[in-house]
C-alpha cells in the first residue's frame, strides 16, 4: 500500500467517486479498527467511531485533496478516527455522570399517605427506605436512584441495598 495510493483515492472521493471510498474501506477499515481497538475495548464504540470516520471521510475529502498537507492520507484518516473516539469518550463521560444531589426531597404530606403506611415506610431499613422516597415520591429511575445513592457496582449495575432481600421487611 503505497501512501501516493490513498492520496490519489480521496481526491477521487473528494470528486464524489464512490469506487475509489469503497476500495479505500477496505484497504484502511481492517487496520484502523485494530488501532481503535487498542484504544477502546467496546466493540460497538469502535463500530460507531469507524462509521463516523468514514462518513466524515466521505464528507471532507475535498479538503484533504484541496490543501497542500504536509501529512498522508492515512494519517489523516487516523486524526479523524483519533477525534471522533475522544469525542465518543466525552458522549459516554455525559451520559454516565450521576445526577446533582436532591436539595430539598419532596415529602409527602400526612393527608397523602396513611397512617399504616407511614408506620410501614419508617419500620423500612434506612437504605430501602431512602430508594422508596427517590422512586415513588421523587419520581427518579431505578438507575437515577442508584447514581444518586451510590448504588452501582464497578461494572455500572445497579445494586440492592442491604435488607432489600426476602424477608428484610418485618410482617405486616
Amino acid at each position: 500500500m503505497q501512501p501516493a495510493d490513498e492520496e490519489e483515492l480521496v481526491r477521487r472521493i473528494a470528486r464524489g467517486d464512490r469506487q475509489a471510498f469503497d476500495e479505500l474501506y477496505q484497504r484502511t477499515s481492517p487496520w484502523l479498527a485494530v488501532r481503535l481497538r487498542r484504544r477502546c475495548a467496546d466493540e460497538d464504540v469502535v463500530a460507531d467511531v469507524l462509521q463516523e470516520t468514514y462518513l466524515a471521510v466521505w464528507r471532507a475529502a475535498g479538503s484533504f485533496a484541496g490543501a497542500s498537507v504536509s501529512g498522508s492520507a492515512v494519517g489523516w484518516l487516523w486524526t479523524i478516527a483519533a477525534h471522533r473516539l475522544v469525542d465518543a469518550f466525552r458522549r459516554r463521560a455525559r451520559q454516565t455522570r450521576t445526577p446533582p444531589p436532591i436539595v430539598s426531597p419532596v415529602r409527602a404530606s400526612g393527608a397523602e399517605v396513611t397512617e399504616d403506611l407511614g408506620r410501614a415506610l419508617l419500620a423500612l431499613p434506612p437504605e430501602l427506605r431512602d430508594v422508596l422516597r427517590a422512586t415513588v415520591l421523587d419520581g427518579l429511575s431505578v438507575r437515577e436512584t442508584a447514581l444518586l445513592l451510590g448504588r452501582t457496582g464497578r461494572d455500572g449495575q445497579v445494586t440492592r441495598p442491604a435488607g432489600a432481600d426476602r424477608g428484610a421487611c418485618p410482617p405486616g
